[in-house]
């Protein structure tokens, strides 16, 4: 069984089997790609998990997740920016210790609603803030941090950023291979301004469609096969 060569297993598919087991479903699967996850990298250390998945064959195309830094400046926010620096560090060693043609691209979920607020403009304002404060680092490492914008039945606790132009927005202010964006389809099929913003992230002069994920839940087919084709093209 081989998989077409551009897709990619997101490791959240096999979201209850350790790193071992997912790995060599993958593998088993065909694919060439995986998306890993944090935690069960984390469990194992980046360090040794890093050394299983390099001796798997298998390239890198993500690594999920980061973000949740919606919060008011101070110990929690403070906490969360430098998770986010760890996970740009972790992206960057399991990309080198991928097959070639891994990409280092670290996945933001910017996070909901702090506790008690209600101001969406001003938790989207903190996430443009934490992105200044992690684009120089994610430059150096030589990572791009993809802005996945989720439905807006999360915005209260999971993204404040619901639609691809917002994040295209977010993304505006920094180089095409520092911030860019990830479209999930499930999140995204229903705004009627996706196959245009599909077409504005992808744009060549300054492309910043990182991955393009097909929903993993029910949503429009039709719409669904359109978004990912754009997005794949």
């Amino acid at each position: 069984m081989t998989a077409h060569p551009r897709l990619s297993m997101n490791q959240a598919t096999l979201k209850y089997a350790p790193l071992d087991e997912a790995l060599r479903l993958v593998v088993a699967g065909g694919y060439e790609s995986i998306g890993l996850w944090r935690e069960p990298v984390l469990e194992v250390g980046l360090d040794e998990a890093a050394r299983r998945f390099g001796d798997t064959g298998l390239r890198l195309s993500t690594y999920c997740r980061g973000g949740f830094f919606t919060m008011p400046e101070g110990p929690a926010r403070r906490a969360s920016i430098d998770d986010n620096r760890r996970g740009i560090e972790e992206t960057a060693t399991l990309a080198a210790a991928g097959a070639p043609g891994s990409t280092p691209v670290f996945v933001l979920v910017t996070g909901g609603l702090p506790e008690g607020s209600t101001d969406l403009l001003g938790a989207r304002e903190r996430v443009a803030e934490a992105l200044a404060e992690l684009a120089p680092d994610a430059e150096a490492a030589g990572v791009t941090l993809a802005i996945e914008p989720l439905h807006p039945m999360y915005a209260s606790d999971r993204a404040v950023v619901s639609t691809l132009g917002q994040a295209l927005d977010l993304a505006e202010p920094f180089a095409p291979a520092v911030v860019g964006v990830t479209v999930d389809t499930f999140h995204v099929w229903w705004d009627p301004e996706v196959l245009a913003q599909i077409a504005r992230a992808g744009h060549p002069a300054a492309s910043r469609r990182t991955r393009c994920a097909t929903g993993g839940r029910r949503c429009p087919p039709t719409c669904c096969s359109a978004a990912t084709t754009r997005a794949t093209a």
